[in-house]
């Protein structure tokens, strides 16, 4: 994989298993808040089956692009940028590819090194396992839980933030092993769709056969 595949992943999804040297997040210790809130979080992503929303990507250096984001659990994502951006971001139930068409070559890596993987499990558990709650903020109207993966936990962290009634997923932030923070935020959301299964196929355009004209 490219080194700007890595950036790309890193930035948009998180990479756990990304090669840095970085301070590891602290993990503070969870109050009985905490882990309530931690308890919705879960409840809510598992009770999500599809979501539709566009969603707005804002880099560390302030670029901004949008995009329209699929999600069907189990195992499947699709972020589809708008152009000019080349992005496609397709998770099929076992890769997570990245494919760049002016760079023409696809990356692809197992879906569970990403946080995307952990939100688009059978069953979401942000805690135990391979994941691990590095602390809960609370803002006015706003849930904020952040995670880090078990075994390399400088490699980056991942916020999911969420309105709090109605409690709805309505952006993440990526800090990767520079501390440099990507956000997505999403709007116009709308969940207990009917998707193409079509959407989180992806097929190779190198390996797709123009049409004859006859």
């Amino acid at each position: 994989m490219s080194r700007f595949m890595k950036v790309v992943i890193a930035a948009v999804l998180g990479l756990w298993a990304v090669t840095a040297q970085a301070a590891e997040p602290k993990r503070a210790a969870l109050s009985e808040a905490d882990k309530a809130d931690v308890a919705r979080a879960e409840d809510y992503l598992n009770a999500v089956t599809t979501l539709k929303a566009r969603f707005l990507q804002v880099s560390p250096n302030g670029a901004s692009v949008e995009g329209d984001a699929y999600l069907s659990r189990p195992g499947k994502l699709r972020l589809q940028y708008d152009p000019p951006s080349p992005l496609l971001v397709v998770a099929d139930g076992t890769f997570l590819i990245v494919h760049d068409s002016q760079l023409g070559e696809p990356s692809w890596l197992p879906l569970n090194s990403t946080p995307a993987g952990v939100l688009v499990r059978p069953n979401v558990k942000l805690t135990g396992g391979d994941v691990a709650v590095t602390r809960v903020t609370r803002m006015p109207g706003v849930v904020r839980v952040s995670l880090v993966g078990v075994e390399d936990p400088a490699a980056g962290e991942i916020t999911l933030v969420f309105s709090d009634r109605p409690f709805l997923l309505r952006q993440w932030q990526v800090k990767d092993a520079q501390n440099q923070i990507t956000t997505v935020s999403l709007f116009e959301a709308q969940s207990g769709l009917s998707l193409d299964p079509k959407l989180f196929e992806f097929k190779d355009p190198k390996f797709t056969k123009p049409k004859l004209n006859l």
